[in-house]
Parts: structure tokens; sequence; C-alpha cells
């Protein structure tokens, strides 16, 4: 067996015999294996007679060759046949068809023979053949496995593919894009789909036992909310307190409960493990604390002395003193080893809602649903109350003090978590992001990130320097109500009003040290003329330019000094204008991605720029009031246009050059002569700031988007208001019409995007997936796909075709669909089931993805055998077996 270095050197060596084979007779072989059930394909292809056979259907198919068939007599067809039975033979018995290439210390000799491979379309395409030969002969398992998982890495297009009765195992399928790709029949085992995406796929008689994804393990077995979860001091082990009266203890590794502690009589509101891991607190609201031996799982101690629920518990660092809190406005300390009580603070405004030891033990933070006081710092020595942080505007919630006690974090009950300087007594940061009320709050070990859960079901972790949102983790189906860090930092547990707690795997929540995306807002995007690629504009600073076909990037623009907020293609697709806060416009030359000049002039940020249809000139609107026309060749100012009484947050030329249309903060919309630069029209309708404004096609309508909800439609030639849409609830962001003028497309701050009918002037689909304010929409050339930006840090493609219903390129898929709408399956789940499914996510963050995925019998398990069907379904997946089964009964 070689060394990993060595055999991964052989292996590019091997890989170098297939690639100036046609790929087409990749495909003829796999074709006769399928007519012929091949089962072992080296014997097959190494009979003289089949050999033959197989060059008589390569003949056959010469209308697909260009070079070989004219330049080569008939026995190269059989060098071609020889040379890929070798290259099977070697791969055969080579290690990449028995270890898992996939693994962090192959990572990097893996990344050298990608690079080496990734431009030969003839190896990527043997790539594809192994994977298909798994479905097929069990001996290339591994090596079809291995080769998947480089295809992944490669960003190869697997969007839509016939991928029936493939056989995985043992590597990551991380970030997998199978976006309709039919697997009915295939077979995972201990795969790795964090951040796959399984929108739309068929799955039929699927068996995927051992999975890995990204939420670890959902441990279930409270029959009521958990309020509360906490880590042991050495990560082994997560407790939990719950309505049912119970607390249990779980095994972080596998998932399995090990211990169930019973006594108290009421609601368990919360439980903190001592420092050395021996002893659990908890308390309840029977009004009592209880300490238990975690060894044993016996109740150790019941402490006395509240008169009203206990709401808190918390050991000091030493593990000497327990600190509880009540709604009787006591905060009491208890001497853990004497069991008596040490000190009674007296709250006297207020319900005293939780309590926090500075990690060096002196200090005791207390919050209560007092709106005047509702932080309270106390020395633990003393008695005495120090500080009074009073900033909140609403009661507080909880409190966390960060690692090294400098930093406090708290969370009341408007949606906002507050970021303290303990030394300074100041307020340092305020988190906004969280779309319901924050229920619990949680810093790292390392202090470097704060997690926190809430009733919008969703648990978000922030980057405590920034302030700025890392990842957001889905897959509760209630609140959020208690998340808490693993001691090393890379787990999250969380607690819910689902009834079930889950264990997060922070890193892989996080960006992929293989997909450079953007790290703040998208602001802008916009399709080349081709609509082969999508340029994107963030806050940032950067530029990305991406390959829409694949999702990977191309390349990546730096030059400005601020956020990007607006980009915009020349028509012959050869250059990127690009407006920023820094004031100026830059233009990049697309094939090299080099700045080409940059245009300077506005005195304030730049909003929109638009190049002229003939590419000559581009016009620029910004927080001055004013549009600048510039000469594209020669970079100068050619003329400035005033009138505008506030920013002017759109403009665009109209399709044949002649007339310009402006937005602005002032309420208006502005049409301009783009030649004499005189104003035609002024457009007043709107109540606030129009932000985005739109030609049609043929220029005769001008569509507007404004802050008070409406779009309007102005005709060009009179100035006249033609109609108002409403539907959106609240800011229009952005409106785009389509290439054929027939829809008008609109994103809105309410995350939604709305697809409208101009014609009837009415909405027509309303496309939900964004978890934030929709920055911009834009159609794709062809008008079959529209892109979106959003706050949330991404954008999406979306399929305009399916947004009435489900639809596949794959026949198969199609004819599973008809069975299912046969009328002995009326009022399925397929009614229920949104069609408008994110066809490719393009993020820093990877999400696990299974919306209007099909599922019909299989087995769908985790590494704890935890049936994951669950997940499925929260995910938005159609599962059938539940629906036939009911039928059957």
């Amino acid at each position: 067996m070689y060394s990993n270095f060595q055999s991964k050197e052989t292996l590019a060596e091997i890989f170098a015999n297939v690639k100036d084979i046609d790929e087409t007779i990749f495909w003829i072989i796999l074709k006769i294996f399928r007519l012929e059930k091949v089962q072992d394909c080296i014997q097959y292809l190494s009979d003289n007679t089949n050999q033959s056979q197989l060059e008589k259907s390569i003949l056959k198919e010469e209308v697909n060759f260009t070079k070989v068939h004219r330049k080569r007599e008939q026995n190269d067809f059989r060098n071609n046949i020889n040379k890929i039975t070798n290259v099977l033979k070697k791969i055969k018995y080579h290690d990449f068809n028995g270890e898992d290439y996939s693994t962090d210390e192959n990572q990097e000799s893996l990344n050298d023979l990608i690079k080496s491979i990734k431009d030969n379309r003839q190896i990527i395409e043997f790539l594809k053949f192994q994977v298909y030969l798994t479905s097929m002969d069990n001996s290339f398992i591994q090596c079809g496995s291995n080769s998947l998982n480089m295809l992944i890495q490669m960003k190869v297009n697997l969007r839509n593919k016939n991928l029936e009765n493939i056989q995985i195992q043992n590597c990551s399928l991380k970030g997998a894009n199978f976006y309709g790709c039919n697997l009915s029949g295939s077979q995972f085992n201990n795969v790795n789909l964090s951040g796959a995406n399984l929108n739309g796929a068929l799955l039929i008689d699927c068996r995927w036992i051992n999975l890995r994804i990204q939420e670890l393990n959902q441990l279930d077995g409270h029959t009521e909310p958990v309020n509360s979860v906490c880590f042991s001091p050495n990560g082994n082990l997560l407790a939990s307190g719950s309505n049912d009266n119970s607390i249990r203890l779980w095994d972080v590794k596998t998932g399995q409960q090990t211990t169930k502690l019973d006594g108290h009589i009421g609601t368990v509101i919360s439980v903190c493990f001592s420092p050395d891991g021996t002893q659990l607190a908890s308390g309840s609201s029977d009004n009592s604390i209880r300490l238990w031996d975690v060894k044993t799982g016996q109740q150790t101690a019941k402490l006395d002395g509240h008169i009203g629920i206990v709401r808190s518990v918390f050991f000091s660092p030493d593990g000497h003193t327990l600190a509880s809190s009540s709604i009787d406005k006591s905060i009491q300390l208890w001497d853990v080893k004497t069991r008596k009580k040490k000190v009674k603070f007296e709250v006297h405004c207020g319900t005293v809602t939780s309590i926090c030891f500075s990690p060096d033990g002196t200090t005791l933070v207390s919050s209560t649903n007092d709106k005047a006081n509702p932080l309270c710092l106390w020395d633990v020595k003393m008695g005495q109350q120090i500080i009074k942080l009073n900033d909140h505007s609403d009661s507080i919630r909880s409190v966390c003090f960060s690692p090294d006690g400098n930093t406090l974090a708290s969370h009341s009950w408007n949606k906002s978590i507050f970021i303290w300087d303990i030394k300074e007594g100041q307020l340092k940061a305020k988190l906004d992001g969280h779309s319901d009320q924050v229920r619990s709050i949680c810093f790292s070990p390392d202090g470097n990130l704060l997690a926190s859960g809430s009733n919008d079901k969703s648990i978000h972790v922030w980057d405590i320097k920034t302030g700025q949102q890392k990842v957001k983790l889905d897959g509760h189906s209630n609140d959020v109500i208690s998340v808490c860090f693993s001691p090393d930092g890379n787990t999250l547990a969380s607690g819910s009003v689902d009834s079930s707690i889950r264990l997060w795997d922070i890193n892989t929540g996080q960006q992929s040290v293989k997909f450079d995306g953007h790290s703040n807002y998208v602001r802008s995007v916009c399709f080349s003329p081709d609509g082969n690629t999508l340029a994107s504009g963030s806050e940032d600073k950067s530029i990305r330019q991406w390959d829409t076909r694949t999702g990977q990037q191309i390349a990546k623009l730096d030059g400005h000094d601020e956020p990007i907020i607006s980009i915009c293609f020349s028509p012959d697709g050869n250059i990127l204008a690009s407006g920023s806060n820094d004031k100026s416009i830059c233009l990049w030359d697309v094939r090299t991605g080099q700045q080409k000049a940059k245009l300077e002039g506005h005195t304030d940020y730049v909003r929109s720029v638009c190049f002229s249809p003939d590419g000559k000139l581009l016009v620029s609107g910004s927080d001055d009031n004013s549009i600048i026309l510039w000469d594209v060749q020669t970079g100068l100012q050619k003329a400035k246009l005033d009138g505008h009484t506030n920013w002017v947050m759109s403009v665009r030329f109209s399709p044949d050059g002649n007339t310009l249309a402006s937005g602005s903060y002032d309420n208006s919309v502005r049409v301009w002569d783009a030649i004499t630069g005189q104003q035609k029209f002024q457009l007043d309708g709107h109540d606030e700031p129009v932000i985005s404004i739109c030609f049609s096609p043929d220029g005769n309508i001008l569509a507007s988007g404004s802050n008070d909800k409406s779009i309007y439609l102005w005709d060009v030639r009179t100035g006249q208001q033609k109609a108002k849409l409403e539907g959106h609830t609240d800011y229009v962001m952005s409106v785009c019409f389509s290439p054929d003028g027939a829809s008008l497309a609109s994103g809105s701050f309410d995350k939604s995007i709305r697809l409208w009918d101009i014609k009837k002037l009415q909405q027509k689909a309303k496309l939900d997936g964004h978890s934030h304010c929709i920055n911009q929409v834009c159609f794709s050339p062809c008008g079959n796909i529209l892109a979106s930006s959003s706050d949330d840090r991404s954008f999406r493609l979306w399929d305009v075709k399916t947004v009435s219903e489900i639809e596949s390129l794959d026949k198969v898929y199609q004819d599973i669909l008809t069975q299912f709408k046969h009328k002995k399956f009326q009022n399925n789940p397929l009614s229920i089931i949104t069609t408008n499914i994110t066809i490719l996510l393009i993020s820093q963050q990877m999400i696990f993805q299974a919306q209007g995925a099909l599922i019909f019998n299989g087995e769908f398990v985790n590494q704890s055998g935890i049936d994951l069907r669950t997940l499925f379904k929260q995910k938005g997946s159609c599962i059938f077996q539940t629906e036939l089964e009911s039928k059957q009964k």
C-alpha cells in the first residue's frame, strides 16, 4: 500500500491516462453496462467479445464524435477501451478505493490533486463515470465516493442529475448541491451531508444510514418544553430541565439519555453543574432547590428558603457557593458544603429573572423585570449593591458574563441583546437580528462568540468583537429558550418548546474554508448579459463574480474603501461598474478582474449606477442629491443633473438610451432627456422615499418601489400613473421587469419577493426564503432565473417557471409526480408544500436544505440511530410513507 503522499501523486498519473479519451465513450460504456446488468466491469471490459460489441456501439454513436471517429481507425476505439480498463484496474487496488480521501489529514494533498485536474473535462467526466459505477459494481464504491467528494469540492454542476442507485460511503459531501436530483434507490453510509441542498430531490427507497449533518444529535425524551440546558465541565454530559418536572442527563457523544432525575413536583426552570462536575443544582416552580449526585443520580439535598418560584441557580467558580433567585424578589447564597444559607439580598424593585457570578466569583449580577432598575451588580463578600445598568427599554430576561469578566451580555423582551463594558459601566453594543423575543444567551469559552435563542425558533451566533451575526441555526419547530456552549466551544446545545434538545456543530455552521463568500450584507446583484455570471456587491467592501451554473466564485474585486451599494454590467459584458459609500465609482475589466478607472465627483454615497444601452455612458445617483453622466471611455464627467431635493436612490436609462429616470428620497420620480439633460416630468404619488425604479423592455412603462410599501406603474410618454400594486407589508427595496415585460419582480424589507402580472396588474407569486431584508432582485437575460440579494448575507437564484408547481427535467421525477397526483393521493401533503424552493444558495454559511424533496419509503438515520425524517419534514420535505400507511389502516 502506498503512503498518502505517494499514492496521491500516483493517482494524478493514473487520471492522466484518460485525459485524451472522448468523454462520450464513458457514457456508452455505462449504457451497455446497464443493458447487460454488468456487476464486474473489469471482467466485462477485458473480454474480447464484449470489446467488439462496445466498438460497434461507439461507431453507431459516431454522430456525437468530432475528432475521434475521423482521425482514428476502429482499433483506436479498442485502445481507448483498454486504457479505461487498465485505469480501472489500477484504481481498484489503489488506496483511493480503500480510504476516505475527504478527511482533514488528506485535504492538502487532495487540493493539489484537484488543482492538477480541474481544467480537464475528460478527467472530470471520468470522476462522474466512477460515481455511476457504484450503482452496479460494488468493488468501486469507495473510489466512487471519493470521486463525488472531489466533484463537489470542484463545484461541478450536479443539479437535476439522475443518480439512481449510487452507493456512497465513508466520505464528506458537505455543501453538495443535489437540487432536483433523482437519488432514488441510493445507499449512503457514514456520509457527511452538512449544508447539502436536497431541495426538490426525489428520494424513493433510499437507505441512508450513519448520516452526519450539522445538527449533530436531536435528543428527544422530555414530554414538555425544555427550559434549561447545561454542559458538564468536561463536556461529556448535558443536563436538561423541563416542564415535565424532570431533569435528564445525556451522553453528548452518543446522544443517549444516561439518567433521569425525578424529585421536583413542579417545572424545572434552571440546572447548573458544579465546577468539578460532581454535583448538579436545579431550581423549580415548587419553590425548592435540589442538589444531585451526578454519578449516582441520587438527590443529596433539598434547600428550602424561597417562598416563590426559583428562577435561576448558579454555582460560584470555586464551587463553594450556590446562588439562587426567585420571584419572591430575593437572591440567596448557599454554602454548598453545609447546605446552609449564607446571605440574602433583597431586591425591592421587580422580580429577579436571572443571576450570574463573575469568573472571579467576587461579583454577582442580577436582572429584574423592572424597566427602571433592570441590572444590578452585587459585591458577594460585602453583600452590597455596587452598580446599576439601566439602558434597556424593557425588562431583562437573562444575563451572562464573558469568561474574562470584562463584558456582560443581557437581553430583554424587545428582541435585542445588549453588550456592556463592566469596568466602564457603559453600553458597548446592541445586537439586533432576531424577529421575536430572545429567550437565552451564552458566551463561548473563549469569549469571542455569543449564542442567542429566540421565540423565532432560531439560534444566532454573534461575533462579539464586530457585533455581526456569524451564523444562524434553524431546525427547532418552536421557541428556543435555552442555549449553552460546550467547554471546548465546538458544540452548542439548545433547548426548545418543541420538547427537544439539539446539539449543533459550531464549526460546520460557519464559513467553509473551501468557499470564500461575502462576510457581510449583500447589497446588490447583477447578471452578465449572457447570464452565465452573477456579480454581487457587499457591505464587506468587496465585489464577487460567480458562475451561475455551479455557484463557484470566479473572481473577487477589491478596491473600494467602503461598502458596495450598486453594481452594473455594461451591455457587452466586458465592464462592471460599482458605486460605493466611499463616494467613488469603479470600472472593472471583467475578463482580467483589474480596475480600469475610478470616477470621482460625487460628494456623498453613490447609491446607483447604470450603463446606457450602447455602453458609452454611465449614469450615477448619489446622496449628494445629484445625478452625474460619465463618458465611459475617457472617465470624464459629461453632465450633472440637479433637481432632486434629497438622496438619489436609483437611476436608469430607457432601452433606447434617450430617456433617463431617477427615484429619490424626496418621494419623487423624475424623467430626464438623456441627450439635453433637461427634466421632462416629475412624477408625484408616493408618500415616502422612492428606493428603486425600472423601465419595461419596450420603454413605455416605468415602475417605482417605495418605502410606502407600494409599487407604481407610470406611462413614460404622458407621465401619468397607470396602476398601483399593493401587497408588500414593508418597504419595497427593488423592482425589476422580466425581459419579456410580462412580469415584474419586487423585493422588500418584509423578506419576501413578489412576482406581478403586468397585464392583469395583480400578484401571481410570493417567494419566501430569505431571513432578512431583500436588497435587490434581478432577472437573468433569458428570464427563467431570478436573483435576489439580502441582508442575510446571501443571494439566491430562483426558477421562475416553477413558482406555481413542482417541476423537474428528470422524466422519472415527472412520472413519480404523476403517480402522486393520482386521485388516490388526493389531499396529499404536496398541496401544502411551497414550490418556491432555492435552486442555489451562495452564502458564507452552509445550511442543510430539503424543501420540496419527495420521500417515499426508505431509511434516513444518523450515527446515533435517530430517524432524520423529522428533520427532512422540518426542512419542507414531503414524506409519503405516513400518508400511505394511514390509507392502508
